[in-house]
């Protein structure tokens, strides 16, 4: 079996790291390109050797040029970057596996417009255990579709930038289609002062930031003489990273396509 050919952007990063070693160690995957802003001081320097180990790989700030050796892109960084990589995977015919979060409504048009000629995983959080918790959670809202109230906790590293995750936006999104409700209707993303009684049909997101918190998130469905929570807790990026790959077995051989995890798991 060939060896999927797999660039990375954001080497330096935490999730970069992740994924450079998590691909170094994978037999089916190679390593051929790692990215970094032009100024970087990491530039020029051997990708491996975050993991320790001479891939042979040097970090580049040419994008372009080492999307035409891949067949896959795996970007986890910032909305504009990740823009503009997909833009250069389009030209390069490179499929493309995205995580980063905080998209805006242009930016999500944008990649699905890219999807039309390459194919795409989008998805707020690439480990499979939180996708079996979306599919949890939709049977759960289904159930208890009467009589209790909806609330999210996410919880995130102090350096995370976006509020709430993408993930507690994903689950917010699976339990408000599972009820018939318009989540951007009904989200409240936060609580202070004299607010009044809680309305019933409101979805709540509480968020924390901290330390070095890699994801916690938890929806609580409280009705009355009893609470269901159900949780899923990150402890290491290893979980995103091999989700990652996953997403790029998935779109080895496809022309195009706009996809995300529970395609990739089969889960629809």
């Amino acid at each position: 079996m060939s060896q999927i050919r797999i660039a990375i952007a954001g080497a330096s990063g935490r999730m970069g790291r992740m994924l450079i070693e998590t691909t170094m160690k994978a037999d089916d995957m190679l390593l051929v390109a790692a990215f970094e802003h032009p100024e970087s001081p990491f530039i020029g320097r051997d990708a491996g050797e975050f993991a320790g180990v001479s891939c042979g790989v040097p970090i580049t700030g040419d994008v372009l040029e080492g999307l035409s050796k891949a067949d896959c892109l795996i970007d986890f960084t910032r909305p504009e970057g990740t823009l503009q990589h997909i833009a250069l995977a389009r030209q390069a015919k490179c499929a493309v596996v995205i995580g980063t979060t905080g998209f805006s409504a242009e930016g999500k048009a944008a990649i699905a417009d890219a999807a039309r000629e390459i194919p795409v995983v989008f998805a707020p959080n690439m480990a499979v255990g939180v996708n079996a918790v979306f599919k949890l959670l939709d049977m759960a809202a289904r159930i208890l579709n009467e009589g209790y109230d909806v609330e999210i906790i996410e919880a995130h590293h102090r350096l995370k930038v976006d509020a709430p995750s993408g993930t507690a936006l994903r689950m917010g999104e699976v339990v408000a289609e599972a009820l018939g409700r318009d989540l951007e209707s009904c989200a409240i993303y936060g609580r202070e002062g004299v607010t009044g009684e809680r309305e019933g049909q409101t979805i709540g997101f509480a968020t924390v930031r901290g330390g070095d918190i890699v994801g916690d998130h938890t929806v609580l469905f409280a009705g009355i003489g009893e609470r269901i929570e159900i949780t899923h807790k990150s402890s290491s990026r290893m979980s995103y990273a091999t989700g990652s790959l996953r997403a790029a077995r998935f779109l080895a051989g496809r022309d195009a396509g706009l996809f995300d995890m529970q395609d990739v798991l089969g889960l629809k």
